[in-house]
């Protein structure tokens, strides 16, 4: 994003709640798999792997030369079938129609389907075909035409049309981005999104603040309000706020339209010497944010909702409390959290006992596992989407980042505590939310099958980091009554999906078989936000309504300052 100083443009405003579909950057959060870090070298070694492999069949290469030859000439005698896929955006402009440029952009994907269908002829096992399929369409995607300014004919117009300038405002992005963010193009123009101003501005108070959090009280906007409270649990390795987006794209501001008293966990980004935080740690500060919520609202018993990471600490956290006989938690939902580790992934294609070992090593070097730097790994799994998009839009092209909300608080990435880290990764190696007793938490073993409360569980369709049968295992394995609704979008789309998008929908199947696709036979699509069918369930679970209170806290907890508090602020 070019800096306000140096920027030719004013900084775009924010798009109205709800009138846009997300940009594909959105799809790249942080917040459920923050366990592993790829480096530059793995995918280099899978690409060694691969060109050892067609070098030792002789065969399986010649027969790709030939066919990758055969499907050059064709593309020279312009007979070639080969055509873009109208979903592809490199080659929308109407350039790409004409005899030089429709030729240009066939003999690339005969290039690139020639590549990558070399795997599938070496017989690799499934972990390696997969590695080597990723290196290799890193490779191709990173030569494609497009990325360069004499491959680019809508860049090359633009240039011709502008006079130049707008290679001279692409040249002054790639400063700024060398400058200020690791050399990756910027995503994203934040300048229109305030903390506080345009974005988390859910009116409430900050009623708790420990080392490890704070806790925010929302302002009912109801006469009555229920008398359990629901406390929501964020992921730990982003900022809370993408709950709270703005007014009409905000979950928490939903939920206080239905009459639920919402408390949120603000999570501290750790530092260094926060290194020894862990699964406990968190746990320990979930059962302080609900004790306090408790007090304030005169209640017995809290609901949970836990969002990706923030659901698996919930998981964990309601196991312990079911083994010792604690019923303060009436009952609890998840978001897109990952319970099932062995389920498919873009992640898991790395994982390995070196790369965890890796991983861990660094961060317990560090003390914190990186946020903004893992950002930069994930966008490398879409690289199109994620990186050459923006380097042909913000670099070629001279276009300024768009401005969108989620896009800014993506970028708003915090740490992860290095022991927090290492329970991660035991839990992804040992997959211990669906095994027994394979970590503790707290003293207890972890056991999700003697938690007896009602849960509601989301999974997202087109999930590329908690695949929605990952979700789906909570059915399986938690012992009360699951709901799970399946939404039909992305991993984020999902969860910022506020009612009244008439392109929103989900599945839902009132029973629970053992196997995801049998549930996806028989399931339903209802059109709608899923935050509808939620708030619908917790109020049947949050008690009888009484008046709202006058004031946020209480004698004991009163409020000592507005939401969104100091800690969505430290850096």
């Amino acid at each position: 994003m070019a800096d306000p100083a140096e920027s030719s443009r004013e900084a775009a405003a924010p798009p109205r709640p709800g009138s846009d579909p997300l940009p594909p950057a959105a799809e790249s959060v942080l917040g459920a798999n923050t366990f592993v870090n790829l480096s530059p070298d793995q995918a280099g070694r899978a690409f060694g792997r691969w060109a050892g492999s067609l070098l030792r069949h002789p065969t399986v290469l010649t027969s790709e030369l030939l066919l990758w030859a055969s499907d050059e000439l064709r593309v020279i005698a312009g007979a070639s079938p080969i055509t873009p896929d109208p979903k592809d955006k490199r080659f929308a402009d109407p350039a790409w129609d004409g005899p030089i440029w429709g030729r240009v952009a066939q003999s690339y994907l005969a290039s690139r389907a020639s590549l990558l269908r070399s795997v599938d002829e070496l017989g690799l096992d499934p972990k390696s075909a997969a590695r080597a399929r990723f290196a290799l369409t890193q490779l191709a995607d990173a030569l494609a035409p497009t990325n360069a300014l004499a491959g680019n004919p809508a860049a090359m117009k633009k240039a011709w049309r502008t006079r130049g300038r707008s290679l001279a405002d692409g040249a002054r992005h790639m400063v700024h981005d060398l400058r200020r963010n690791g050399g990756m193009p910027s995503q994203v123009d934040s300048r229109p999104f305030r903390v506080g101003e345009t974005i988390a501005v859910t009116p409430g108070s900050v009623v708790y603040r420990s080392e490890v959090f704070e806790l925010l009280q929302y302002q009912p906007q109801t006469r009555l309000v229920a008398t359990i409270p629901t406390v929501v649990v964020p992921p730990q390795i982003n900022r809370y706020y993408f709950i709270d987006l703005a007014p009409g794209r905000s979950f928490v501001e939903y939920g206080v339209s239905r009459g639920l008293p919402m408390y949120m966990i603000s999570w501290r980004n750790p530092r260094p010497e926060h290194r020894h935080w862990n699964l406990d740690t968190y746990a320990e500060a979930c059962l302080e944010a609900v004790r306090v919520a408790t007090e304030i609202s005169k209640a017995d018993q809290a609901n949970l909702m836990g969002f990706c990471s923030g659901g698996m600490t919930e998981a964990a956290l309601l196991s312990h409390l079911a083994q010792t006989g604690d019923s303060t938690i009436n009952a609890g939902g998840m978001a897109v959290s990952l319970v099932d580790t062995e389920a498919t992934s873009d992640l898991n294609v790395f994982m390995s006992e070196e790369t965890m070992r890796t991983s861990l090593a660094r961060s317990q070097r560090r003390g914190v596992l990186d946020g903004r730097s893992l950002s930069r790994v994930f966008s490398w799994m879409r690289p199109n989407d994620l990186v050459w998009n923006y380097w042909v839009a913000n670099y070629l092209m001279g276009e300024n980042p768009p401005a969108f909300d989620v896009l800014a608080w993506n970028a708003d990435a915090t740490n992860m505590s290095a022991a927090l880290h290492a329970d991660f990764l035991q839990i992804w190696q040992d997959n211990a939310l669906v095994g027994r007793g394979r970590m503790d938490l707290l003293g207890t073993p972890v056991d999700l099958s003697q938690v007896k409360n009602d849960m509601y569980v989301v999974g997202a369709q087109s999930d590329h980091l908690v695949p929605w049968p990952s979700a789906y295992a909570a059915t399986q394995v938690f012992g009360g009554d699951v709901r799970f609704v399946l939404s039909r979008s992305g991993h984020i789309q999902s969860l910022v999906n506020p009612p009244g998008n008439p392109k929103a929908s989900y599945y839902l199947n009132p029973a629970n078989p053992p196997g995801s696709e049998e549930w996806l036979r028989g399931a339903g699509s209802l059109a709608g936000s899923w935050w509808t069918d939620w708030a619908d369930w917790a109020v049947e679970r949050s008690g009888p309504t009484r008046p709202s209170p006058k004031s946020m806290g209480s004698r004991r907890h009163p409020a000592i300052g507005p939401a969104p508090g100091q800690y969505v602020h430290e850096s």
